[in-house]
Order: structure tokens, then C-alpha cells, then sequence
């Protein structure tokens, strides 16, 4: 090698050295050592294997925690959708208009609910982003002067442009502020004060209860009441589990004065503190051996983007708002159909529309807890700030509720809803063949979904209400009950003592503890827009047909029966084990290529029905549980299963009155409304407090799509998925 060779070498070599330094140094390629990277630079990523390398051992390792989620300054936010809820500013005007209003004579009003009100629907269905919003208006319902109005504001002009005094029976829901307040007017009352004295209780470790006293006859009409019910936390943080049973106090919620002391439970003790707390620090040690910890990692970070109240998903896009009533509302969900690329609508409108939890003890101290859940407590204003990492996993994206207190003033709830990407090792489709056709083929495709969740917290009861989406157009509704059971005290402490006549309206649970049988049902209203807003109910019955003449070695078979609901009656159903259908909700004028109506079809799932007499005053009030499903036109002012002012109502404004009305809705914009109901007879594993116990339906794609709208979708490979190692200290 001659001298100028050597040196152009020598360069050449000096000169890869260099650059493969400076990339080591800058662009930070993975080794096959571990290397500690600063999560703040890196932002969401963790330990990954690198997917350009295909490297097998390359592990980046997480130090210190994610970027937190950048917080929405509340006081500043504005409203960028027709379905955005009130801002904290709009929540300010609407106080002072209210305050300023001669409407109350200046006098004491109470605000229960201050919401959007609405845009019309046509409006919001033409309306396209980056337009002027339509008129932001507020709608109100107040307590004044011993009547609840409904106002609406025109935020632009700072005018009430309606007010309709309400001559319904009912009132409005429950404010914070009128649950706090009665549950300290029993301490007013001497009597009640020697009765808890005499049951061995302080009245520092008093904590009591609101409970809403359905209604009973013309008795408890005219006065805005309640009744409240006391425990003792002595001892515990669970003071649920020691009720002051057949103790009731009736309370007038507007004077705050004791009506009447009811005590039919002297000669019940008090259960026993011990082993009822459900703290983490309670717990006796050791505990039990935990599981390896499992977290989610996306390097990339999610798949999903909130733009204010809009979320995209893949193929989906929906709006998404905390209620104080509902507590989720997602509207105007679409999804993008794989072959032509064009959004296409599927729900226009969806929400808790009440819960209704009847109890099915009819002694003095119980027969009325028949709680409305929505309607007379919120099921929104109970919705509790999520837990991050319990609550939901890492890398959720949490929402803010704003609401308004009882004088109109703004609040905000932290973290009230999620949203995340599951992935639970399910499977989106697959097919393995088998060997005796002599094809090797194995595809397979993983199921990552989105979820939207929120909790409710109804005073001992815990509501988790999921709206997951799936990359197959299906849209699965959940709802899991967990928390603390209703209990009654009793003088048993071993089934042995009981005698058989007895009526224990439910289990011994432990030492003078019974939880108490009731039922829950979770009504949701559907305002399906499939393909449009003009749309049909389709009862598709599957009829057994019987093989007659020998004409097949088969005796029977069955075939499918396609009835079109022409009025609501038509779509009153009761589901049936030994009668089954399907439910379609099609668009007449939509069809596939090969000529099949456009459609979704509701999936029905936990299926519990009421077994109350019609005429049960509780059960006239929650009426829209004598049927799972139900179909109604689209009418705004239809909204809330149990009516607008369930507190007390006698059952007179119910989506069963609503739908006896027997109106056509073939080929109209129609509503979907579908009940999951549980029957709960308690267990001792309910005690002290519940795991949680799940059940949900579907509204899933039914010739909505040409053919399987994943089918394009790529399998996951190893190189791709993050891998996750621990760090030693």
C-alpha cells in the first residue's frame, strides 16, 4: 500500500469513527446494553425494544415518571362544538343573570341544574368545524318560592328567554347542598338526641344519610321531603355497616324541620366495628401476596387525540361531556367506513337516562328505599374524581366535569371521566387451518378497544359506567356495580337462631348484620341516527319451524321472521330465553351493494327483570323497567326515562306514559332504549365491601359494513411491542 492510499484509508477510517461516535452520542442508538433513558426528554416512553434494529436484547428502561397531562385552564376555556357543556364563564353569567332577575322578586331560589341547553338537532347535524357556533343558550331548573321552573338563558343577549313553572307532581333532583343540610337537622331534635343516647351511640361518631322516601299517597305531597337514617363510625370508616336500625327521621327539606321521628328498632343492637373497615391501613398483616405489576406501555403514546370535548379514534369520532344528571353524554358518534373513507353516523346521542333500585323489604324502615338514582341524587354530580392507575391505567387522558352549586356558582370536578385504550389479550378475529386441507395458514389479529368511563359514587353504592368502542364498529355499553351494601341490623348473629317463619328479606352476612335483597336497572337512551335520522325497528323473530312429508332426515329447524315496528307498542319487548329475537335498528333508504338495509342491532345483556306489582307505587315510578326495550320518535323534551322531576313523582311523566301513546315511528328519527337490570341477593363475600360485578350490551354493525371492516388490519410483531424491565436500585 503506497503512502497516498494509506492516508486516504487512514482518512476514510478517522472519519467513520467520527460519525459513528457523533450518532451514538446524538441520535442515541439503542446497545445491546441497558441504558438508562430521562422519561422527561422522552416524554411517554418506557422500556421498548427498538422496532428498526429488530434488536432482540435492546431495552430502554423508564426513569422517573411520564409527562403529566397538561391541565385545561378552566377559567380561560371556551367552547369550540354546538354540544360543548357550559364553560366556567357561561356558569358566571348565568349566575348573575339569575341573581339579577326579577322572576324570584330578588327573594331565596335554589339552582338544581344548569346545563347546555341543546342546540336544535338539525342545527347541530349541519353545523361543520370551524364555523360559527350556534347560539349558546343555559337551561335552568330552579326551586323557588315553593315551585320548580325551567328557565333558559340566551348567553348573547344576558336575557331569560323562557320560564315554564313546572304544575307536575315531582321535584328536581337533589342539590349537594340539600343532602348536607338534612342530615343535620335531626341533631336539632331533643328527642332524637335521647334516642341515640339511649342506643349507645355519640352524637360525634353520628354519621347519617339522605335517603330520597319515594312517594306513598297524597301523605307526603305538597312539602319537599326526605328521610334520614343514621350509623354510628365508631370504630370504623365503614359506618354503613353499623346501622341505628328502625331508626327514621322525616325531614322537611325547605323549612329544615323534623317532622316526625319514627323508632321501631330498640331492642336491635348495634353490629360490631370489628372487621367492617375496608382501608388499606385497616387491613390485618401480612397482606396478600401481591401480583407482578402490569402496565400498558405505548411508546408512541395513545392512539386516540381529545381536541376539547372531540375524540378521535381510529376509525371513530364521537363527542363526550360530563353531566351532572347523566353523567356521560356521548354525541354524534361516526365512524369511517374502510372502503369509501367517509364518516358515516351511527348514534347521534347516548346516556344513563336513571337508575332505579328498589329494595325488597317492606317493614317500616325500608319500604321505601326506591332510590332514582339519576333523577333524585345525579348521577353525575356523585361521579367522584377517578383514581389514576386504579381507576384507570397509565397513559388515560382525564376530563374535567364543570357544574354549578345551588347558587349558581362554578365548580369544578377533577378527573370525572377517562379515556384509555384496553388491550386484554383478546382476539379481533382468527382462523388457524387445519391440517386435512394442507394449507399452513395462521392469521390472527389482537383487540384494542376504546374506552370512555366514569364513577359514580351514590352514597354507599359505586357505579362504573364504560362507553368502549371497537375498531369493528361495535360499541359495547358497561356497567359495574361495586362499594358498600345497604344493610339492616338485626339481633341474629348465626343462621342457627333463625327461626323459619322469620322474613330476613335477605342474607346474614356476619354478627347482626343482614344485607338486604334489592335490584338494579340502568336505562340508557339511544338516539340512533344510522346512515341518518330516519330509520326503522326491526324485530327479527326466530321461529322453530317443523319438517313435515319427510322431505329431510331433519325433524325442525328454524328460520328468521323480519316484523317492522310500525308504532311504539310494536317495540314494547320483553326479552325471552325461549322466544329469541334480534333487534335491528335499520335505514330503509340505505342499502349494501347486494341489497340489505343498512342497520346496527342491539345485543341484549343482563337481562334481570322486575318482578313488582304494576301497581306498586314503586314500580309506576319506575314504570320504564316493565320492558327491556322500548322505541319512541324523537322528542327533546323525552329525555329522562323516570320524567324531568322524578323527586316524589307519582309515575305520571314516565317513558311508559311516553310510549302508551302508541305514535308511528317506521321510518323516522327514532330512540332506542334499553335496560340492563341485576337482581343482587347478598353473599357474604359482599361483606364489607362488594367486588365488583359487571354486565353490559352491544350495538354492533348489521349490514352496516360491504364486509368485515377489519380485515386490513396488520397483526402485531415482537419488534414492535414495547418491553418493559424493572430497574434495580
Amino acid at each position: 500500500m503506497d503512502f497516498t492510499t494509506y492516508l486516504r484509508f487512514l482518512f476514510i477510517l478517522t472519519g467513520s469513527l467520527l460519525l459513528v461516535l457523533f450518532v451514538r452520542t446524538w441520535v442515541r442508538l439503542p446497545s445491546q446494553a441497558k441504558v438508562e433513558l430521562d422519561c422527561s426528554e422522552y416524554g411517554s416512553w418506557c422500556t421498548f425494544k427498538n422496532s428498526v434494529s429488530g434488536s432482540s436484547n435492546g431495552v430502554f428502561i423508564q426513569k422517573g415518571k411520564p409527562k403529566p397531562q397538561q391541565k385545561v385552564d378552566h377559567e380561560k376555556e371556551v367552547a369550540k362544538h354546538p354540544l360543548d357543556p357550559l364553560t366556567v364563564q357561561e356558569i358566571k353569567k348565568v349566575q348573575k343573570i339569575v341573581q339579577q332577575s326579577s322572576i324570584f322578586n330578588h327573594g331565596k331560589f335554589t339552582l338544581h341544574s344548569v346545563v347546555l341547553e341543546e342546540p336544535p338537532k338539525e342545527q347541530v347535524l349541519l353545523w361543520k368545524a370551524g364555523s360559527s357556533l350556534p347560539s349558546r343558550k343555559a337551561e335552568i331548573i330552579a326551586w323557588a318560592n315553593g315551585h320548580a321552573y325551567k328557565l333558559i338563558v340566551d348567553l348573547a343577549s344576558g336575557k331569560i328567554v323562557d320560564n315554564q313553572i313546572s304544575h307536575e307532581n315531582g321535584y328536581p333532583a337533589m342539590t349537594m347542598e340539600d343532602m348536607t343540610s338534612a342530615v343535620k337537622v335531626p341533631l336539632k331534635s331533643k328527642q332524637f338526641l335521647e334516642i341515640i343516647g339511649k342506643r349507645g351511640v355519640n352524637v360525634s361518631d353520628l354519621s347519617c344519610l339522605p335517603i330520597s322516601l319515594g312517594w306513598f299517597g297524597a301523605d307526603e305531597e305538597g312539602r319537599r321531603l326526605i328521610k334520614v337514617q343514621c350509623y354510628s363510625s365508631a370504630g370504623t370508616a365503614n359506618f354503613y355497616m353499623r346501622p341505628i336500625e328502625g331508626l327514621t327521621v322525616l325531614v322537611d327539606m325547605d323549612s329544615n324541620e323534623v317532622l316526625k321521628i319514627t323508632d321501631k328498632g330498640k331492642d336491635i343492637p348495634l353490629p360490631k366495628a370489628e372487621g367492617t373497615d375496608y382501608r388499606l391501613s385497616a387491613q390485618k398483616y401480612p397482606l396478600l401476596p401481591p401480583l407482578n405489576p402490569i402496565s400498558i406501555e405505548q411508546p408512541k403514546g395513545p392512539s386516540f387525540k381529545v381536541d376539547g370535548h372531540q375524540v378521535k379514534w381510529g376509525s371513530w369520532e364521537f363527542h363526550l361531556k360530563p353531566d351532572p344528571r347523566a353523567g356521560v353524554i356521548i354525541s354524534q358518534a361516526a365512524i369511517k367506513d374502510p372502503d369509501t373513507g367517509k364518516l358515516r353516523r351511527v348514534l347521534y346521542k347516548g346516556f344513563t337516562s336513571e337508575l332505579f333500585v328498589p329494595y325488597m323489604d317492606p317493614s317500616d324502615a325500608w319500604y321505601f328505599k326506591t332510590y332514582m338514582d339519576a333523577g333524585e341524587y345525579g348521577f353525575g354530580l356523585t361521579a367522584m374524581s377517578l383514581d389514576p392507575l386504579n381507576d384507570c391505567p397509565r397513559n388515560a387522558y382525564y376530563m374535567d366535569g364543570v357544574m354549578a352549586s345551588a347558587d349558581g356558582a362554578p365548580y369544578v370536578r377533577p378527573n370525572m371521566v377517562c379515556i384509555f385504550e384496553r388491550y386484554e389479550g383478546d382476539i379481533a378475529w382468527r382462523h388457524t387451518e387445519c391440517p386435512i386441507s394442507g394449507m399452513e395458514i395462521r392469521e390472527v389479529r389482537p383487540k384494542v378497544t376504546l374506552v370512555a368511563r366514569m364513577a359514580a359514587s351514590v352514597a354507599n353504592y359505586d357505579y362504573i359506567v364504560d362507553w368502549e368502542f371497537q375498531t369493528d364498529g361495535l360499541i359495547r355499553i358497561k356497567v359495574g356495580l361495586s362499594g358498600i351494601l345497604m344493610i339492616k341490623g338485626t339481633k341474629y348473629e348465626n343462621v342457627n337462631q333463625i327461626r323459619s317463619q322469620d322474613e330476613l328479606h335477605g342474607t346474614l352476612l356476619a354478627q347482626n348484620i343482614i344485607g338486604v335483597i334489592h335490584d338494579h336497572y340502568v336505562t340508557f337512551y339511544l338516539d340512533m341516527d344510522v346512515d341518518g335520522t330516519d330509520n326503522s325497528f326491526v324485530q327479527v323473530k326466530m321461529a322453530k319451524q317443523t319438517v313435515k312429508n319427510g322431505q329431510t332426515p331433519r325433524k325442525s329447524f328454524w328460520k328468521a321472521e323480519r316484523h317492522v315496528a310500525q308504532t311504539e307498542k310494536d317495540a314494547q319487548i320483553k326479552l325471552s330465553l325461549y322466544q329469541p329475537s334480534e333487534f335491528h335498528v335499520i335505514n330503509p333508504s340505505k342499502k349494501t351493494k347486494i341489497g340489505n338495509p343498512v342497520g346496527y342491532k342491539v345485543v341484549p345483556g343482563g337481562t334481570a327483570a322486575s318482578l313488582l306489582d304494576h301497581n306498586d307505587p314503586p314500580q309506576l315510578r319506575g314504570a320504564f323497567t316493565n320492558n327491556q326495550i322500548w322505541v319512541t320518535p324523537y322528542n327533546k323534551s323525552e329525555e329522562w326515562a323516570g320524567g324531568l322531576y322524578v323527586y316524589q313523582s307519582k309515575g305520571d311523566d314516565t317513558l311508559s306514559v311516553w310510549s302508551n301513546r302508541n305514535r308511528n315511528i317506521e321510518k323516522k328519527d327514532i330512540v332506542l332504549w334499553y335496560t340492563l337490570g341485576f337482581h343482587h341477593l347478598p353473599c357474604q363475600e359482599d361483606y364489607p365491601i362488594m367486588p365488583t360485578v359487571s354486565s353490559s350490551f352491544d350495538l354492533k354493525p348489521t349490514n352496516f359494513f360491504e364486509s368485515n371492516p377489519i380485515l386490513r388490519t396488520a397483526p402485531n410483531y415482537e419488534k414492535d411491542l414495547p418491553t418493559c424491565a424493572a430497574l434495580s436500585e
